[in-house]
C-alpha cells in the first residue's frame, strides 16, 4: 500500500511537471516577442522625443535643449554624412514588421529583416537641416548601456552658406 502512494505521488509529480513544461514551451517564445515588440516601440518614443528636442531647437539660433536617452538595446548613430539619427536592434527574435520592407511610423522609417539568430531592425529619422556631432560632420555610434546618454542639440544657425541649412549640433553631456 505504501509504495503504491509514493509511485502515484512521483507519477502525478511528472506527469506536472511535464504540463508546465510543454506549457512554457509554447508560452515563452509569445513572451519573447512581445518584449521584443515594446522594446522596438520604446525605442521609437525615444525617437520621437529625440525629433521633437531638434524641431523645438530649429525655432531660433541658439537655442539648446537636453535629453536623456536610455539606451538598453542596440545601437543609437548620429550619422553627419546622411543628416540622419538612427537606432538599430540585432536581437530581436521575431520580426517587428513584413522583413525587407521599409513601412513608416510618423517621420521614422523602420526596416526589419531576417537574420540567423531571428531578426532585426533599423528605425532611421531623418532631417533636411545638417546633423552633427559635437559640431563637427562625424558620426558616432553610442551602444547600449545601464546608465542614460545625457544629451546636448543646439541649433548653430545657419553656418552651411552652400546649402542655406540650419547646423544642428548633438553634443554629449559628461563624456
Amino acid at each position: 500500500m505504501r509504495g503504491q502512494v509514493w509511485i502515484e505521488t512521483v507519477l502525478y509529480t511528472l506527469i506536472g511537471l511535464a504540463l508546465m513544461g510543454v506549457v512554457l514551451a509554447f508560452v515563452m517564445p509569445k513572451l519573447n516577442a512581445e518584449k521584443d515588440r515594446l522594446a522596438v516601440e520604446q525605442t521609437i518614443q525615444t525617437l520621437n522625443t529625440f525629433d521633437e528636442r531638434v524641431n523645438t531647437v530649429l525655432q531660433a539660433p541658439g537655442n539648446v535643449r537636453e535629453i536623456d536617452m536610455n539606451i538598453q538595446r542596440g545601437n543609437f548613430d548620429i550619422n553627419s554624412t546622411n543628416d540622419s539619427v538612427s537606432f538599430y536592434i540585432g536581437d530581436l527574435s521575431t520580426p517587428y514588421s513584413q522583413p525587407g520592407v521599409a513601412i513608416q511610423i510618423g517621420r521614422i522609417t523602420a526596416f526589419s529583416q531576417k537574420t540567423p539568430s531571428g531578426a532585426s531592425i533599423l528605425l532611421t529619422l531623418p532631417y533636411t537641416d545638417n546633423i552633427t556631432y559635437n559640431q563637427q560632420d562625424t558620426d558616432k555610434q553610442f551602444s547600449a548601456s545601464s546608465t542614460p546618454y545625457r544629451f546636448t542639440v543646439t541649433n548653430l544657425g545657419v553656418l552651411d552658406t552652400n546649402s542655406g541649412k540650419n547646423v544642428i549640433s548633438v553634443d554629449e553631456i559628461g563624456s
